[in-house]
Parts: structure tokens; C-alpha cells; sequence
């Protein structure tokens, strides 16, 4: 999703103080990377720092990690565009059901579990958890599959970002951006990845609070801007709910439970200290995810103030009605004063690199220690020093595919719907894949290698059938359920997500020749 604000080259005072905040900001990350060497010597320090993380460096990674600029920029100014200020439910079902009740439900027992079974990835779990090999290469080739075209759209939100700020070629500031960001994750690993979080989500923390404060004071304070919004927009946007509650609700539902069955995300329980730790992460991500993606969504929702300047500047057709919904925020903040506008390109900045260095990390991880390394060891053992190598090698290659992809949707690809339709079904795909065969594989002993691979199928099968419907490949209409299913991507990530939840338990009670057979031992954790 291209992200640019509304600031020009000519606007020097924004210039003067933006580029001091951003050589302050890079040289900051990149030492923390250099910093964190010695915790990058072993493929456990180097993945999981060791599994000895403390709660606020985790809290702040998982937070980090899920709100990115996309975020911040497109979805908070198309749902705030199309809800009001009934779009800050989205931002709390991401704090109490993506955040804190993730955390409640995963946390201790991921951790318990993942350690005793000895696990570093998503896919190395449900091997050793469902004893097969098989599992884990499919769930590795998921990842792999649907990670590069998330990671791309991040490349693209950072680099319109800085070509519309800075007036710099768009390939330029890819090449930058790649850079800058391996550096630091391939010297430090996932320490340094932590480190850089709990910094850059400081920053997201005082650079939202900052820009709603700015925006309400522009609009003569909050009751003025709500009576404004009241009175341009119609009462459905200043209500409880908005007007359309049931598109609502699946936006909630796929943004906030989607977190459970992303691999960079459940990754971050797997290397937490201890049990300790988790009750104190809880509340800091929770807290966190509260004002970041609350308060996000409750700036978008006042969008529609600003209709006359997306009008004027031709990113709203009013005989159409088509929106260009990644124009709404920096329309919204076009007119602030150049500290905060410096602040909000810092804060994007620090959103998106975040995210990008977890799942380049997490992809890297996943293809080097779930194919690479098995195949390696059926001619020799592979060294630890070997391994890192490796992992470090494999990010250099992520940031360059999702580089390369990101600068060929902008010129070769850019008339081309098919990357942008593949970026949008990613989350549902991994998550409807994941997401039950994770969960009930810490709760329940009964779950089968079967079940596992019905919710595969299952969840990347429909956002496959998604994408082709989306790129007009495949046609629906005129069946009325199965077009409600494939209205967009959300729909059918919900869809995706709660029937693995069904699928799970009922093919793993007809299939149980297929149960682990030392499934005690594996649950034998719990006890101690």
C-alpha cells in the first residue's frame, strides 16, 4: 500500500528538522545492531535472543511487530473513512482480543511448551509437536509463500514515504531502506530486533499522542470536532458503531484474532524469559496496543472533516465515490507544523521498520532452520557458526526478493492488481492456516497430524480462491453464501480463521490413528 504525506521538498523548515531526526534515528539502530553482537553467536541467541527476553523488550516487539504504517497511514484512513469514530473499535479489539487476550490464552504456554519440545519456529513446532516432518515443510513453504509479499508492501509505504518528503528516486530509497535494515538484523539478530522495538515503539508512543493532540486542536478541540464531524459527515459516523456494524465487526475480528496464528507474532512468546515475565508483558502490550492502534483508528475516524481538501486535491471523486484511502491521514496532517510533521515521518518510519525486520527475520528463520538445515544434515551436521551464517545469508536474500518485488510493482507491475491482491489475502492465508492447529495443539492432547493439515489446506485454499476472484480470475456471483464469503479478503480471512476452529476438532476426532503416540510426554510440561 503506497504511503505518502502531504509534505514537499520546498517546505525546507520540515527538511532542516527532519533529516537531524533521521540521521539521529538511523545511527541509533544501527548501533543498537552492532551493540547486540555477542547475543548473535548461537542460532538460539541469534532467533530467539537466548530465550532470556524481558518483558518489556517483548511487550514492545509484539506490539511493534503488529502495528505498522500500513496501519497507521491506510487502514486507519480507509476505516476511519468508511466507520467515523466507531473505527476506534477496530484499535481496541486489536488491544483486548489481539493483544491482551493473546497473550492470556498463548503466552505461558507457548513459552512452557515451545522450550520443552525444543522448538525455534512455527513450522519446528508442529513437527515435533505432531511428530512429522511433512508439517513442517508445508507450513515452511506457507510462510515463505505469503511473508515476501508482506514484507514488499512495507518496502513500498517507507520509500513513498521518503520520495515524496524528500523528492529521492524510488528505487533509491528501496536500495536505502533494504541497507539499513539488514544491517542491524543481521549483526544482532533478534536482540537487536528487540532492542530497535522497544525504541522505535517510544517513539510510535509519543508521535501518535502528539498528532491526535495536533489534529483535535486544529478542529477547535474534541467536542468541536465531533459536532463538526456530526454535522458534515451525518450522525451514523459519530455513533456507537457506525454505519455498517457487521463489515465492522469482521475488521475486528481478522486485524485482532489474525494476531494468533502469524508466525512473527507468536514467535515473540517463544523467547520471554520466564512465566514471570508474562504476566508483566500482558499489561505493557495491552496498554500499548490501546493507545497505538487505538489511537489511530480514533484520528482516522475523523477523515471526513477534511472531504473539501481530498476533493480539491483529486484523491476523492464525488461522482464516483472512489477514495484514495492511503490520501486520508496525510491530507489530515498536511497543515501541521513542522515538528510534528517531522515527528510523524519518524514515527512511520519507526512503524515500518519494526515490522520489516520481524518478518524478515521470521522468513529467514523459518527457510534456514525448517528445509535448509535438515536437508544439510543428511550429508554432515551443521555447525552453530554454520547455521548463523546461514540465517545471515537468507536475510540478505529476503530483504533483497521483497526489495526487488517492491521496486517492480512500482514501475514494471504498477498497473497490475495482482501483487496488491496478494498482499491483502497474506495475513488470512497465515493466519486461517495457523491459527487453530497452533492453538489447540497447546490445549488439547487430541488433536491429529490430519487436523493439521485440513486447516492448511483449508485456510490457504480459500484465500487462494480469494485472490483469483480478486484479480477476476474466478467468478462467485450468483451464489449467495460463497459471494458473501469472498466479498473481500476480510471476509474470507474471518472465514478462514473460524473454520479452522471447526475443522480442527471435528476431523481430529474421526482421524485419530493419526494422534501423536507420545503425546503424554508432550504435554508432560504443563505439570512441573
Amino acid at each position: 500500500m503506497p504511503i505518502s504525506l502531504a509534505v514537499t521538498p520546498t517546505n525546507s523548515t520540515t527538511l532542516w528538522i527532519a533529516i537531524p531526526m533521521l540521521l539521529c534515528f538511523f545511527g541509533l539502530m544501527i548501533g543498537v545492531g552492532f551493540a547486540c553482537r555477542k547475543h548473535s553467536v548461537s542460532v538460539d541467541s541469534f532467533v530467539l535472543g537466548g530465550r532470556s527476553v524481558g518483558p518489556w523488550l517483548t511487550a514492545f516487539a509484539f506490539g511493534t511487530s503488529y502495528f505498522s504504517a500500513v496501519i497507521f497511514v491506510g487502514y486507519a484512513g480507509q476505516f476511519g473513512w468508511n466507520f467515523g469514530l466507531a473505527s476506534t473499535w477496530i484499535g481496541l479489539g486489536n488491544a483486548f482480543i489481539g493483544s491482551l487476550l493473546a497473550w492470556l490464552v498463548l503466552g505461558k504456554r507457548t513459552r512452557v511448551m515451545t522450550q520443552h519440545l525444543g522448538s525455534k519456529t512455527m513450522p519446528d513446532f508442529f513437527e515435533k509437536r505432531y511428530d512429522s516432518k511433512k508439517l513442517k515443510v508445508v507450513a515452511s513453504f506457507i510462510v515463505f509463500v505469503f511473508l515476501i509479499p508482506y514484507t514488499a508492501s512495507l518496502y513500498n509505504g517507507l520509500s513513498s514515504l521518503f520520495n515524496n518528503v524528500f523528492a529521492i528516486p524510488y528505487f533509491v530509497v528501496v536500495l536505502i531502506m533494504a541497507v539499513l535494515t539488514g544491517i542491524y538484523v543481521i549483526f544482532g539478530g533478534y536482540m537487536a530486533t528487540a532492542v530497535n522495538d522497544f525504541i522505535q515503539g517510544i517513539i510510535m508512543l509519543a508521535g501518535i499522542v502528539a498528532v491526535i493532540a495536533s489534529v483535535l486542536t486544529q478542529n477547535g478541540g474534541l467536542n468541536a470536532a465531533v459536532e463538526a464531524l456530526n454535522v458534515q459527515a451525518g450522525t451514523e459516523f459519530t455513533s456507537c458503531f457506525g454505519p455498517n456494524p457487521i463489515f465492522l465487526f469482521f475488521v475486528v475480528m481478522l486485524t485482532s484474532l489474525g494476531t494468533w496464528g502469524l508466525p512473527q507474532m507468536v514467535g515473540k512468546f517463544y523467547s520471554i524469559k520466564d512465566e514471570g515475565s508474562i504476566k508483566k508483558g500482558t499489561l505493557i502490550s495491552t496498554v500499548f496496543a490501546v493507545i497505538v492502534a487505538g489511537g489511530c483508528y480514533f484520528l482516522g475516524g475523523f477523515g471526513k472533516l477534511y472531504t473539501s481538501q481530498m476533493i480539491e486535491s483529486g484523491y476523492f471523486n464525488t461522482e464516483t465515490g472512489k477514495v484514495l484511502f492511503d490520501k486520508v491521514v496525510p491530507t489530515m496532517l498536511s497543515d501541521l507544523s513542522p515538528v510534528i510533521i517531522s515527528l510523524i515521518i519518524v514515527l512511520v518510519l519507526a512503524a515500518s521498520m519494526s515490522t520489516l525486520s520481524s518478518l524478515v527475520l521470521t522468513s529467514s528463520s523459518t527457510l534456514t532452520l525448517d528445509v535448509i538445515k535438515p536437508l544439510a544434515s543428511k550429508k554432515s551436521e551443521m555447525s552453530e557458526k554454520k547455521s548463523v551464517f546461514v540465517l545471515r545469508i537468507f536475510i540478505v536474500f529476503f530483504i533483497a526478493v521483497s526489495a526487488v518485488i517492491a521496486i517492480l510493482k512500482d514501475s514494471i507491475w504498477a498497473d497490475s492488481v495482482f501483487i496488491a491482491q496478494m498482499m491483502g489475502v497474506s495475513w488470512g492465508a497465515l493466519a486461517g492456516a495457523f491459527l487453530a492447529p497452533f492453538l489447540y495443539g497447546l490445549y488439547w492432547k487430541g488433536t491429529t497430524k490430519a487436523a493439521v493439515a485440513a486447516s492448511f489446506i483449508f485456510g490457504t485454499g480459500l484465500e487462494i480462491i480469494q485472490l483469483c476472484i480478486s484479480v477476476g480470475w474466478l467468478s462467485v456471483k450468483g451464489i449467495p453464501v460463497i459471494e458473501f464469503i469472498f466479498t473481500n479478503s476480510l471476509y474470507s480471512g474471518v472465514f478462514a480463521m473460524v473454520g479452522g476452529l471447526i475443522l480442527v476438532p471435528i476431523v481430529s476426532l474421526l482421524t485419530q490413528k493419526t494422534l501423536p503416540q507420545n503425546i503424554e510426554e508432550k504435554f508432560a510440561c504443563y505439570n512441573k
